[in-house]
C-alpha cells in the first residue's frame, strides 16, 4: 500500500506518537512549537494541571520583524522571548515538544534561541 503523501497527516501522526511518551508537569513543563507558512509559535505548557504558563508567537506587534528578516531569525529571537516570559514564571528547565516537525530550520533555530536566554533541556 502506498505511503500517504499527506505532510499534515504525517506530521500530527508523528506528534501523537511523540506526545504519548512526552508530557509537562509543574518542575518540567513542555516548550511546545507550532510552525505556520508565515509565523511561529511556541507555549510552555504544565499538562498536569493543564494550564499555559508562557505563551509568544511571531506575529505579536512588538516582535513582528522587517519584511527583509529571515524567519529563521525570527524564530531564533522568539526562542529567546520565549526563554525569559518562562523564567518569569518560574520554569527553567523544560521538556522540547517539536510537535512532529522535524528539528531542522526554524524549530531548531526556535530551541537554540531558548537555550541562549537561558532554558534548560
Amino acid at each position: 500500500m502506498p505511503r500517504d503523501k499527506n505532510s499534515r497527516k504525517l506530521r500530527l501522526a508523528r506528534h501523537i506518537r511523540v506526545r504519548k511518551k512526552l508530557s509537562g508537569t509543574p518542575d518540567r513543563p513542555r516548550l511546545c512549537v507550532f510552525r505556520s507558512l508565515r509565523h511561529i509559535y511556541a507555549q510552555v505548557i504544565d499538562d498536569v494541571h493543564g494550564h499555559t504558563i508562557a505563551a509568544v508567537s511571531s506575529n505579536e506587534p512588538d516582535l513582528k520583524p522587517a519584511s527583509n528578516v529571515p524567519k529563521s531569525e525570527v524564530a531564533k529571537i522568539v526562542g529567546g522571548v520565549i526563554a525569559t516570559r518562562a523564567k518569569a514564571k518560574g520554569a527553567t528547565t523544560v521538556v522540547f515538544d517539536r510537535a512532529g516537525y522535524k528539528y531542522h530550520g526554524r524549530v531548531k533555530s526556535l530551541a537554540e534561541g531558548a537555550r541562549e536566554g537561558g532554558l534548560l533541556f
